[in-house]
């Protein structure tokens, strides 16, 4: 790499106890889906007990003309619990794409803030020696390729990289559109097993500055000394991280019942909730696919995607992801404001309600917004 497409003068290295913050931000962030981030810690950890640094750049650290690439885990969060991975799968996806455009990248970004996918680019950085930025391609997790500020924004779908366990490699070097690309992907992660590394088309430096959601990494790390602070200081942890994300408490209830399938590489199902607390007899239901999508409160539809329904435990205020939701917990069900590059009309035709199959669901935005302008300090 040369030292001109990113100022790496500028760079912060992590250490264990900022990872273990990352990843408990990333999984509330997650809103129920992008794998299971305290795995992604423990390897993010062992990289650096190999000797590895993971270090982390701001968007105007990069040159105009770097190449920046997006990777991460495709498949259903639900697979990891019974899947191990091998841990180069990213990186293998990365090289592919290296070997056909005849360069190596600069920096890594996530296409995913939410769940192992926030930490998976800091892994796969680690392992080229490459610095990963402070942003993603969403500000929380969604389940398909095609739904990131990247692609929304104009992003080219090809060429891109999937790459398993078993080091077989998949490159697609043309592809009709992106949600060709999310097909094609799709279908041939299923054959993997569910779960594959993928690494998509290279980006410019400058876009990546427009478009990307910035500074996430660094709220991750800060909603996880939130939590860590409210836990010490025993205060509401649950409340805590509603006041600190200028969000809304929307239900405290008891799960009734999980109904969730594995369909076309997706977690998909309901969860319904009996109200406790202040809710009590109250019943609510949260529609997920591979993430949380749609709140409703006795039939009436409260929150929906593109802003970010979050499941957390009612006593101890950790994220509950998807894949792990049983009968009987106690949970709080909270909602974030998404960021505003998330809320335009280009998309919410792509992250709206009706792009998940609710076309009579319009979007309502919460009250609160704003950006998360801030650095990650290791």
């Amino acid at each position: 790499m040369s030292p001109e497409f990113v100022d790496r003068s500028r760079a912060r290295s992590l250490d264990e106890s900022d990872i273990e913050a990352i990843a408990v931000g990333a999984a509330i962030l997650g809103t129920g889906g992008g794998g299971n981030p305290y795995v992604g810690s423990l390897r993010a950890k062992e990289q650096l007990r190999a000797g590895r640094t993971i270090e982390v750049v701001d968007l105007d650290a990069l040159a105009p003309d770097a190449m920046v690439v997006s990777v991460g885990g495709i498949g259903a969060p639900v697979v990891g619990i019974e899947k191990i991975e091998k841990g180069d799968e990213c990186l293998q996806a990365l090289r592919a794409l290296e070997e056909y455009v005849g360069r190596p990248a600069d920096a890594m970004v996530a296409a995913e803030i939410g769940g192992s996918n926030s930490i998976e680019p800091m892994i796969t950085a680690a392992q080229a020696g490459i610095p990963v930025v402070d942003a993603d391609g969403m500000g929380r997790a969604f389940p398909e390729v095609q739904m990131s500020t990247y692609f929304i924004y104009g992003h080219v779908p090809a060429p891109a990289a999937l790459a398993d366990e078993k080091g077989n490699r998949v490159l697609y070097t043309r592809v009709q559109d992106m949600y060709r690309l999310e097909r094609l992907a799709r279908t041939a992660t299923v054959d993997m097993g569910a779960a594959a590394g993928f690494a998509t088309a290279p980006m410019r430096g400058d876009f990546v500055q427009r478009y990307a959601v910035p500074s996430t990494l660094t709220q991750c790390l800060e909603l996880g000394h939130t939590v860590a602070r409210a836990r010490r200081e025993r205060r509401n942890v649950v409340e805590a991280v509603r006041a600190s994300q200028q969000g809304v408490r929307l239900f405290d209830g008891k799960i009734a019942d999980v109904r969730r399938e594995l369909k076309g590489g997706f977690a998909v199902g309901r969860v319904r909730l009996d109200g406790i607390d202040g809710n009590r007899g109250e019943r609510a239901e949260i529609d997920i696919q591979n993430e949380n999508l749609v709140f409703r409160r006795e039939g009436v539809v409260e929150a929906t995607v593109p802003d970010l329904i979050i499941v957390l435990d009612a006593d101890s205020g950790q994220s509950i992801t998807t894949e792990v939701l049983r009968y009987g917990l106690r949970v709080s069900v909270l909602a974030l404001p998404c960021h505003p590059l998330l809320r335009t009309p280009e998309a919410l035709k792509v992250i709206g309600p009706a792009a998940f199959g609710y076309p009579d669901v319009p979007y309502r935005p919460l009250a609160a917004e704003g950006s998360h302008d801030a650095t990650v300090s290791g």
